[in-house]
């Protein structure tokens, strides 16, 4: 295949989720995917059916012809012999893996995947989806079962850690290893029940359990956070109706509370004054700051552990997200910016 071929059956792949998502299963694999959408929460109380269909609907939007076209075409991506490349995948969000998957398959080369146990059913149902639209594909995917071997490269993404045993492991690779990050947003007060609202996209989308999602606000000294509580109220019904976040939003509230730690709490929401960026499920850390300036170095310190920050112009060196927009990445906005296309298409021949 040559590479507008493998654009062609990733743009079809795009066709075909919405064609699921919409009730028209008229394949095998499609009847197969659209039962998982359904019952996916049983292996896995984190992916409700709503969240598998933003994740999907994210996805199938992305993969437009004109994004594939345009994202492409900044990298050689001819090289000739194929690569088989082995991604370890995380498995916090569903499909988290799935960019590095596409960037694989549509750089030419071959995948061998080996899945979280926290989502081993939804890529399977993808690549049976794609081979499907195109067979050739067939060929260039494999799921490991146990010992990752016979690789050219490998792509990890796991905890801090893991990313410690992934380096030693598999230093004699050309690699890529991600850990741990986390997403902020900077608030000046003046912001409207609408511009919070969208923020409450990016805190509870996927629960608050992946790396785009805010778990930190700063805040100007004095903040009303009344405000904010009114904007994300909408959220509570559903959240409140999951089992598995209420029960951390309740373990944490009973530790915090055994340690006297003071807390805002809207009875799904714990807020919490933390310098951290990384917070529990349930839980949402905030810090004020006072000048501009303050503000900035405290950004740059803590640029290379932060994947999106959600503000309303540039402040530090990440470049701004806007509200609501931090679950909506482009497929040019790499994990932990590092690019892997360019990554995959210099690989040593």
């Amino acid at each position: 295949m040559n590479l507008q071929e493998r654009i062609s059956a990733f743009a079809a792949l795009g066709s075909r989720i919405r064609e699921i998502l919409e009730g028209k299963n008229a394949t095998p694999a499609a009847e197969a995917l659209a039962a998982l959408i359904e019952r996916e929460h049983q292996f896995n109380p984190w992916f409700t059916e709503e969240n598998i269909r933003h994740a999907l609907q994210a996805w199938a939007a992305a993969l437009a012809k004109e994004n594939l076209e345009k994202w492409t075409a900044r990298y050689d991506l001819s090289r000739e012999p194929l690569k088989t490349v082995a991604v370890i995948m995380a498995g916090n969000l569903p499909l988290v893996g799935f960019h590095d998957f596409l960037s694989v398959l549509l750089s030419g080369n071959r995948i061998v995947m080996k899945l979280s146990s926290d989502d081993k059913h939804l890529m399977p149902a993808l690549a049976a989806l794609l081979t499907e639209i195109e067979p050739r594909f067939d060929q260039h995917i494999r799921i490991a079962a146990g010992k990752l071997e016979k690789m050219d490269a490998v792509i990890a993404t796991g905890s801090n850690n893991s990313m410690r045993y992934f380096e030693y492991y598999f230093s004699k690779y050309p690699h890529i290893i991600r850990g741990n990050r986390n997403s902020a947003a900077v608030l000046s007060g003046k912001e409207t029940e609408e511009e919070l609202a969208a923020l409450s996209e990016d805190i509870f989308r996927y629960y608050g359990l992946g790396c785009r999602s805010v778990s930190k606000l700063f805040v100007p000294q004095g903040y009303d956070f009344g405000v904010f509580f009114r904007s994300v109220f909408p959220w509570g019904e559903r959240l409140m109706n999951s089992n598995k976040y209420m029960n951390n939003y309740d373990y944490n509230k009973a530790v915090y509370m055994l340690n006297k730690v003071p807390l805002l709490d809207n009875n799904f929401l714990l807020l919490k004054e933390d310098i951290g960026l990384a917070s529990p499920a349930a839980v949402l850390f905030y810090e004020y700051y006072g000048s501009e300036e303050e503000l900035r170095q405290r950004l740059r310190s803590d640029a290379s552990r932060m994947q999106c920050l959600v503000a309303p112009q540039k402040i530090g060196p990440l470049e701004p997200v806007a509200f609501g927009q931090t679950q909506c990445p482009a497929l040019w906005d790499y994990a932990d910016g590092m690019d892997t296309l360019a990554f995959l298409a210099k690989l040593p021949a």
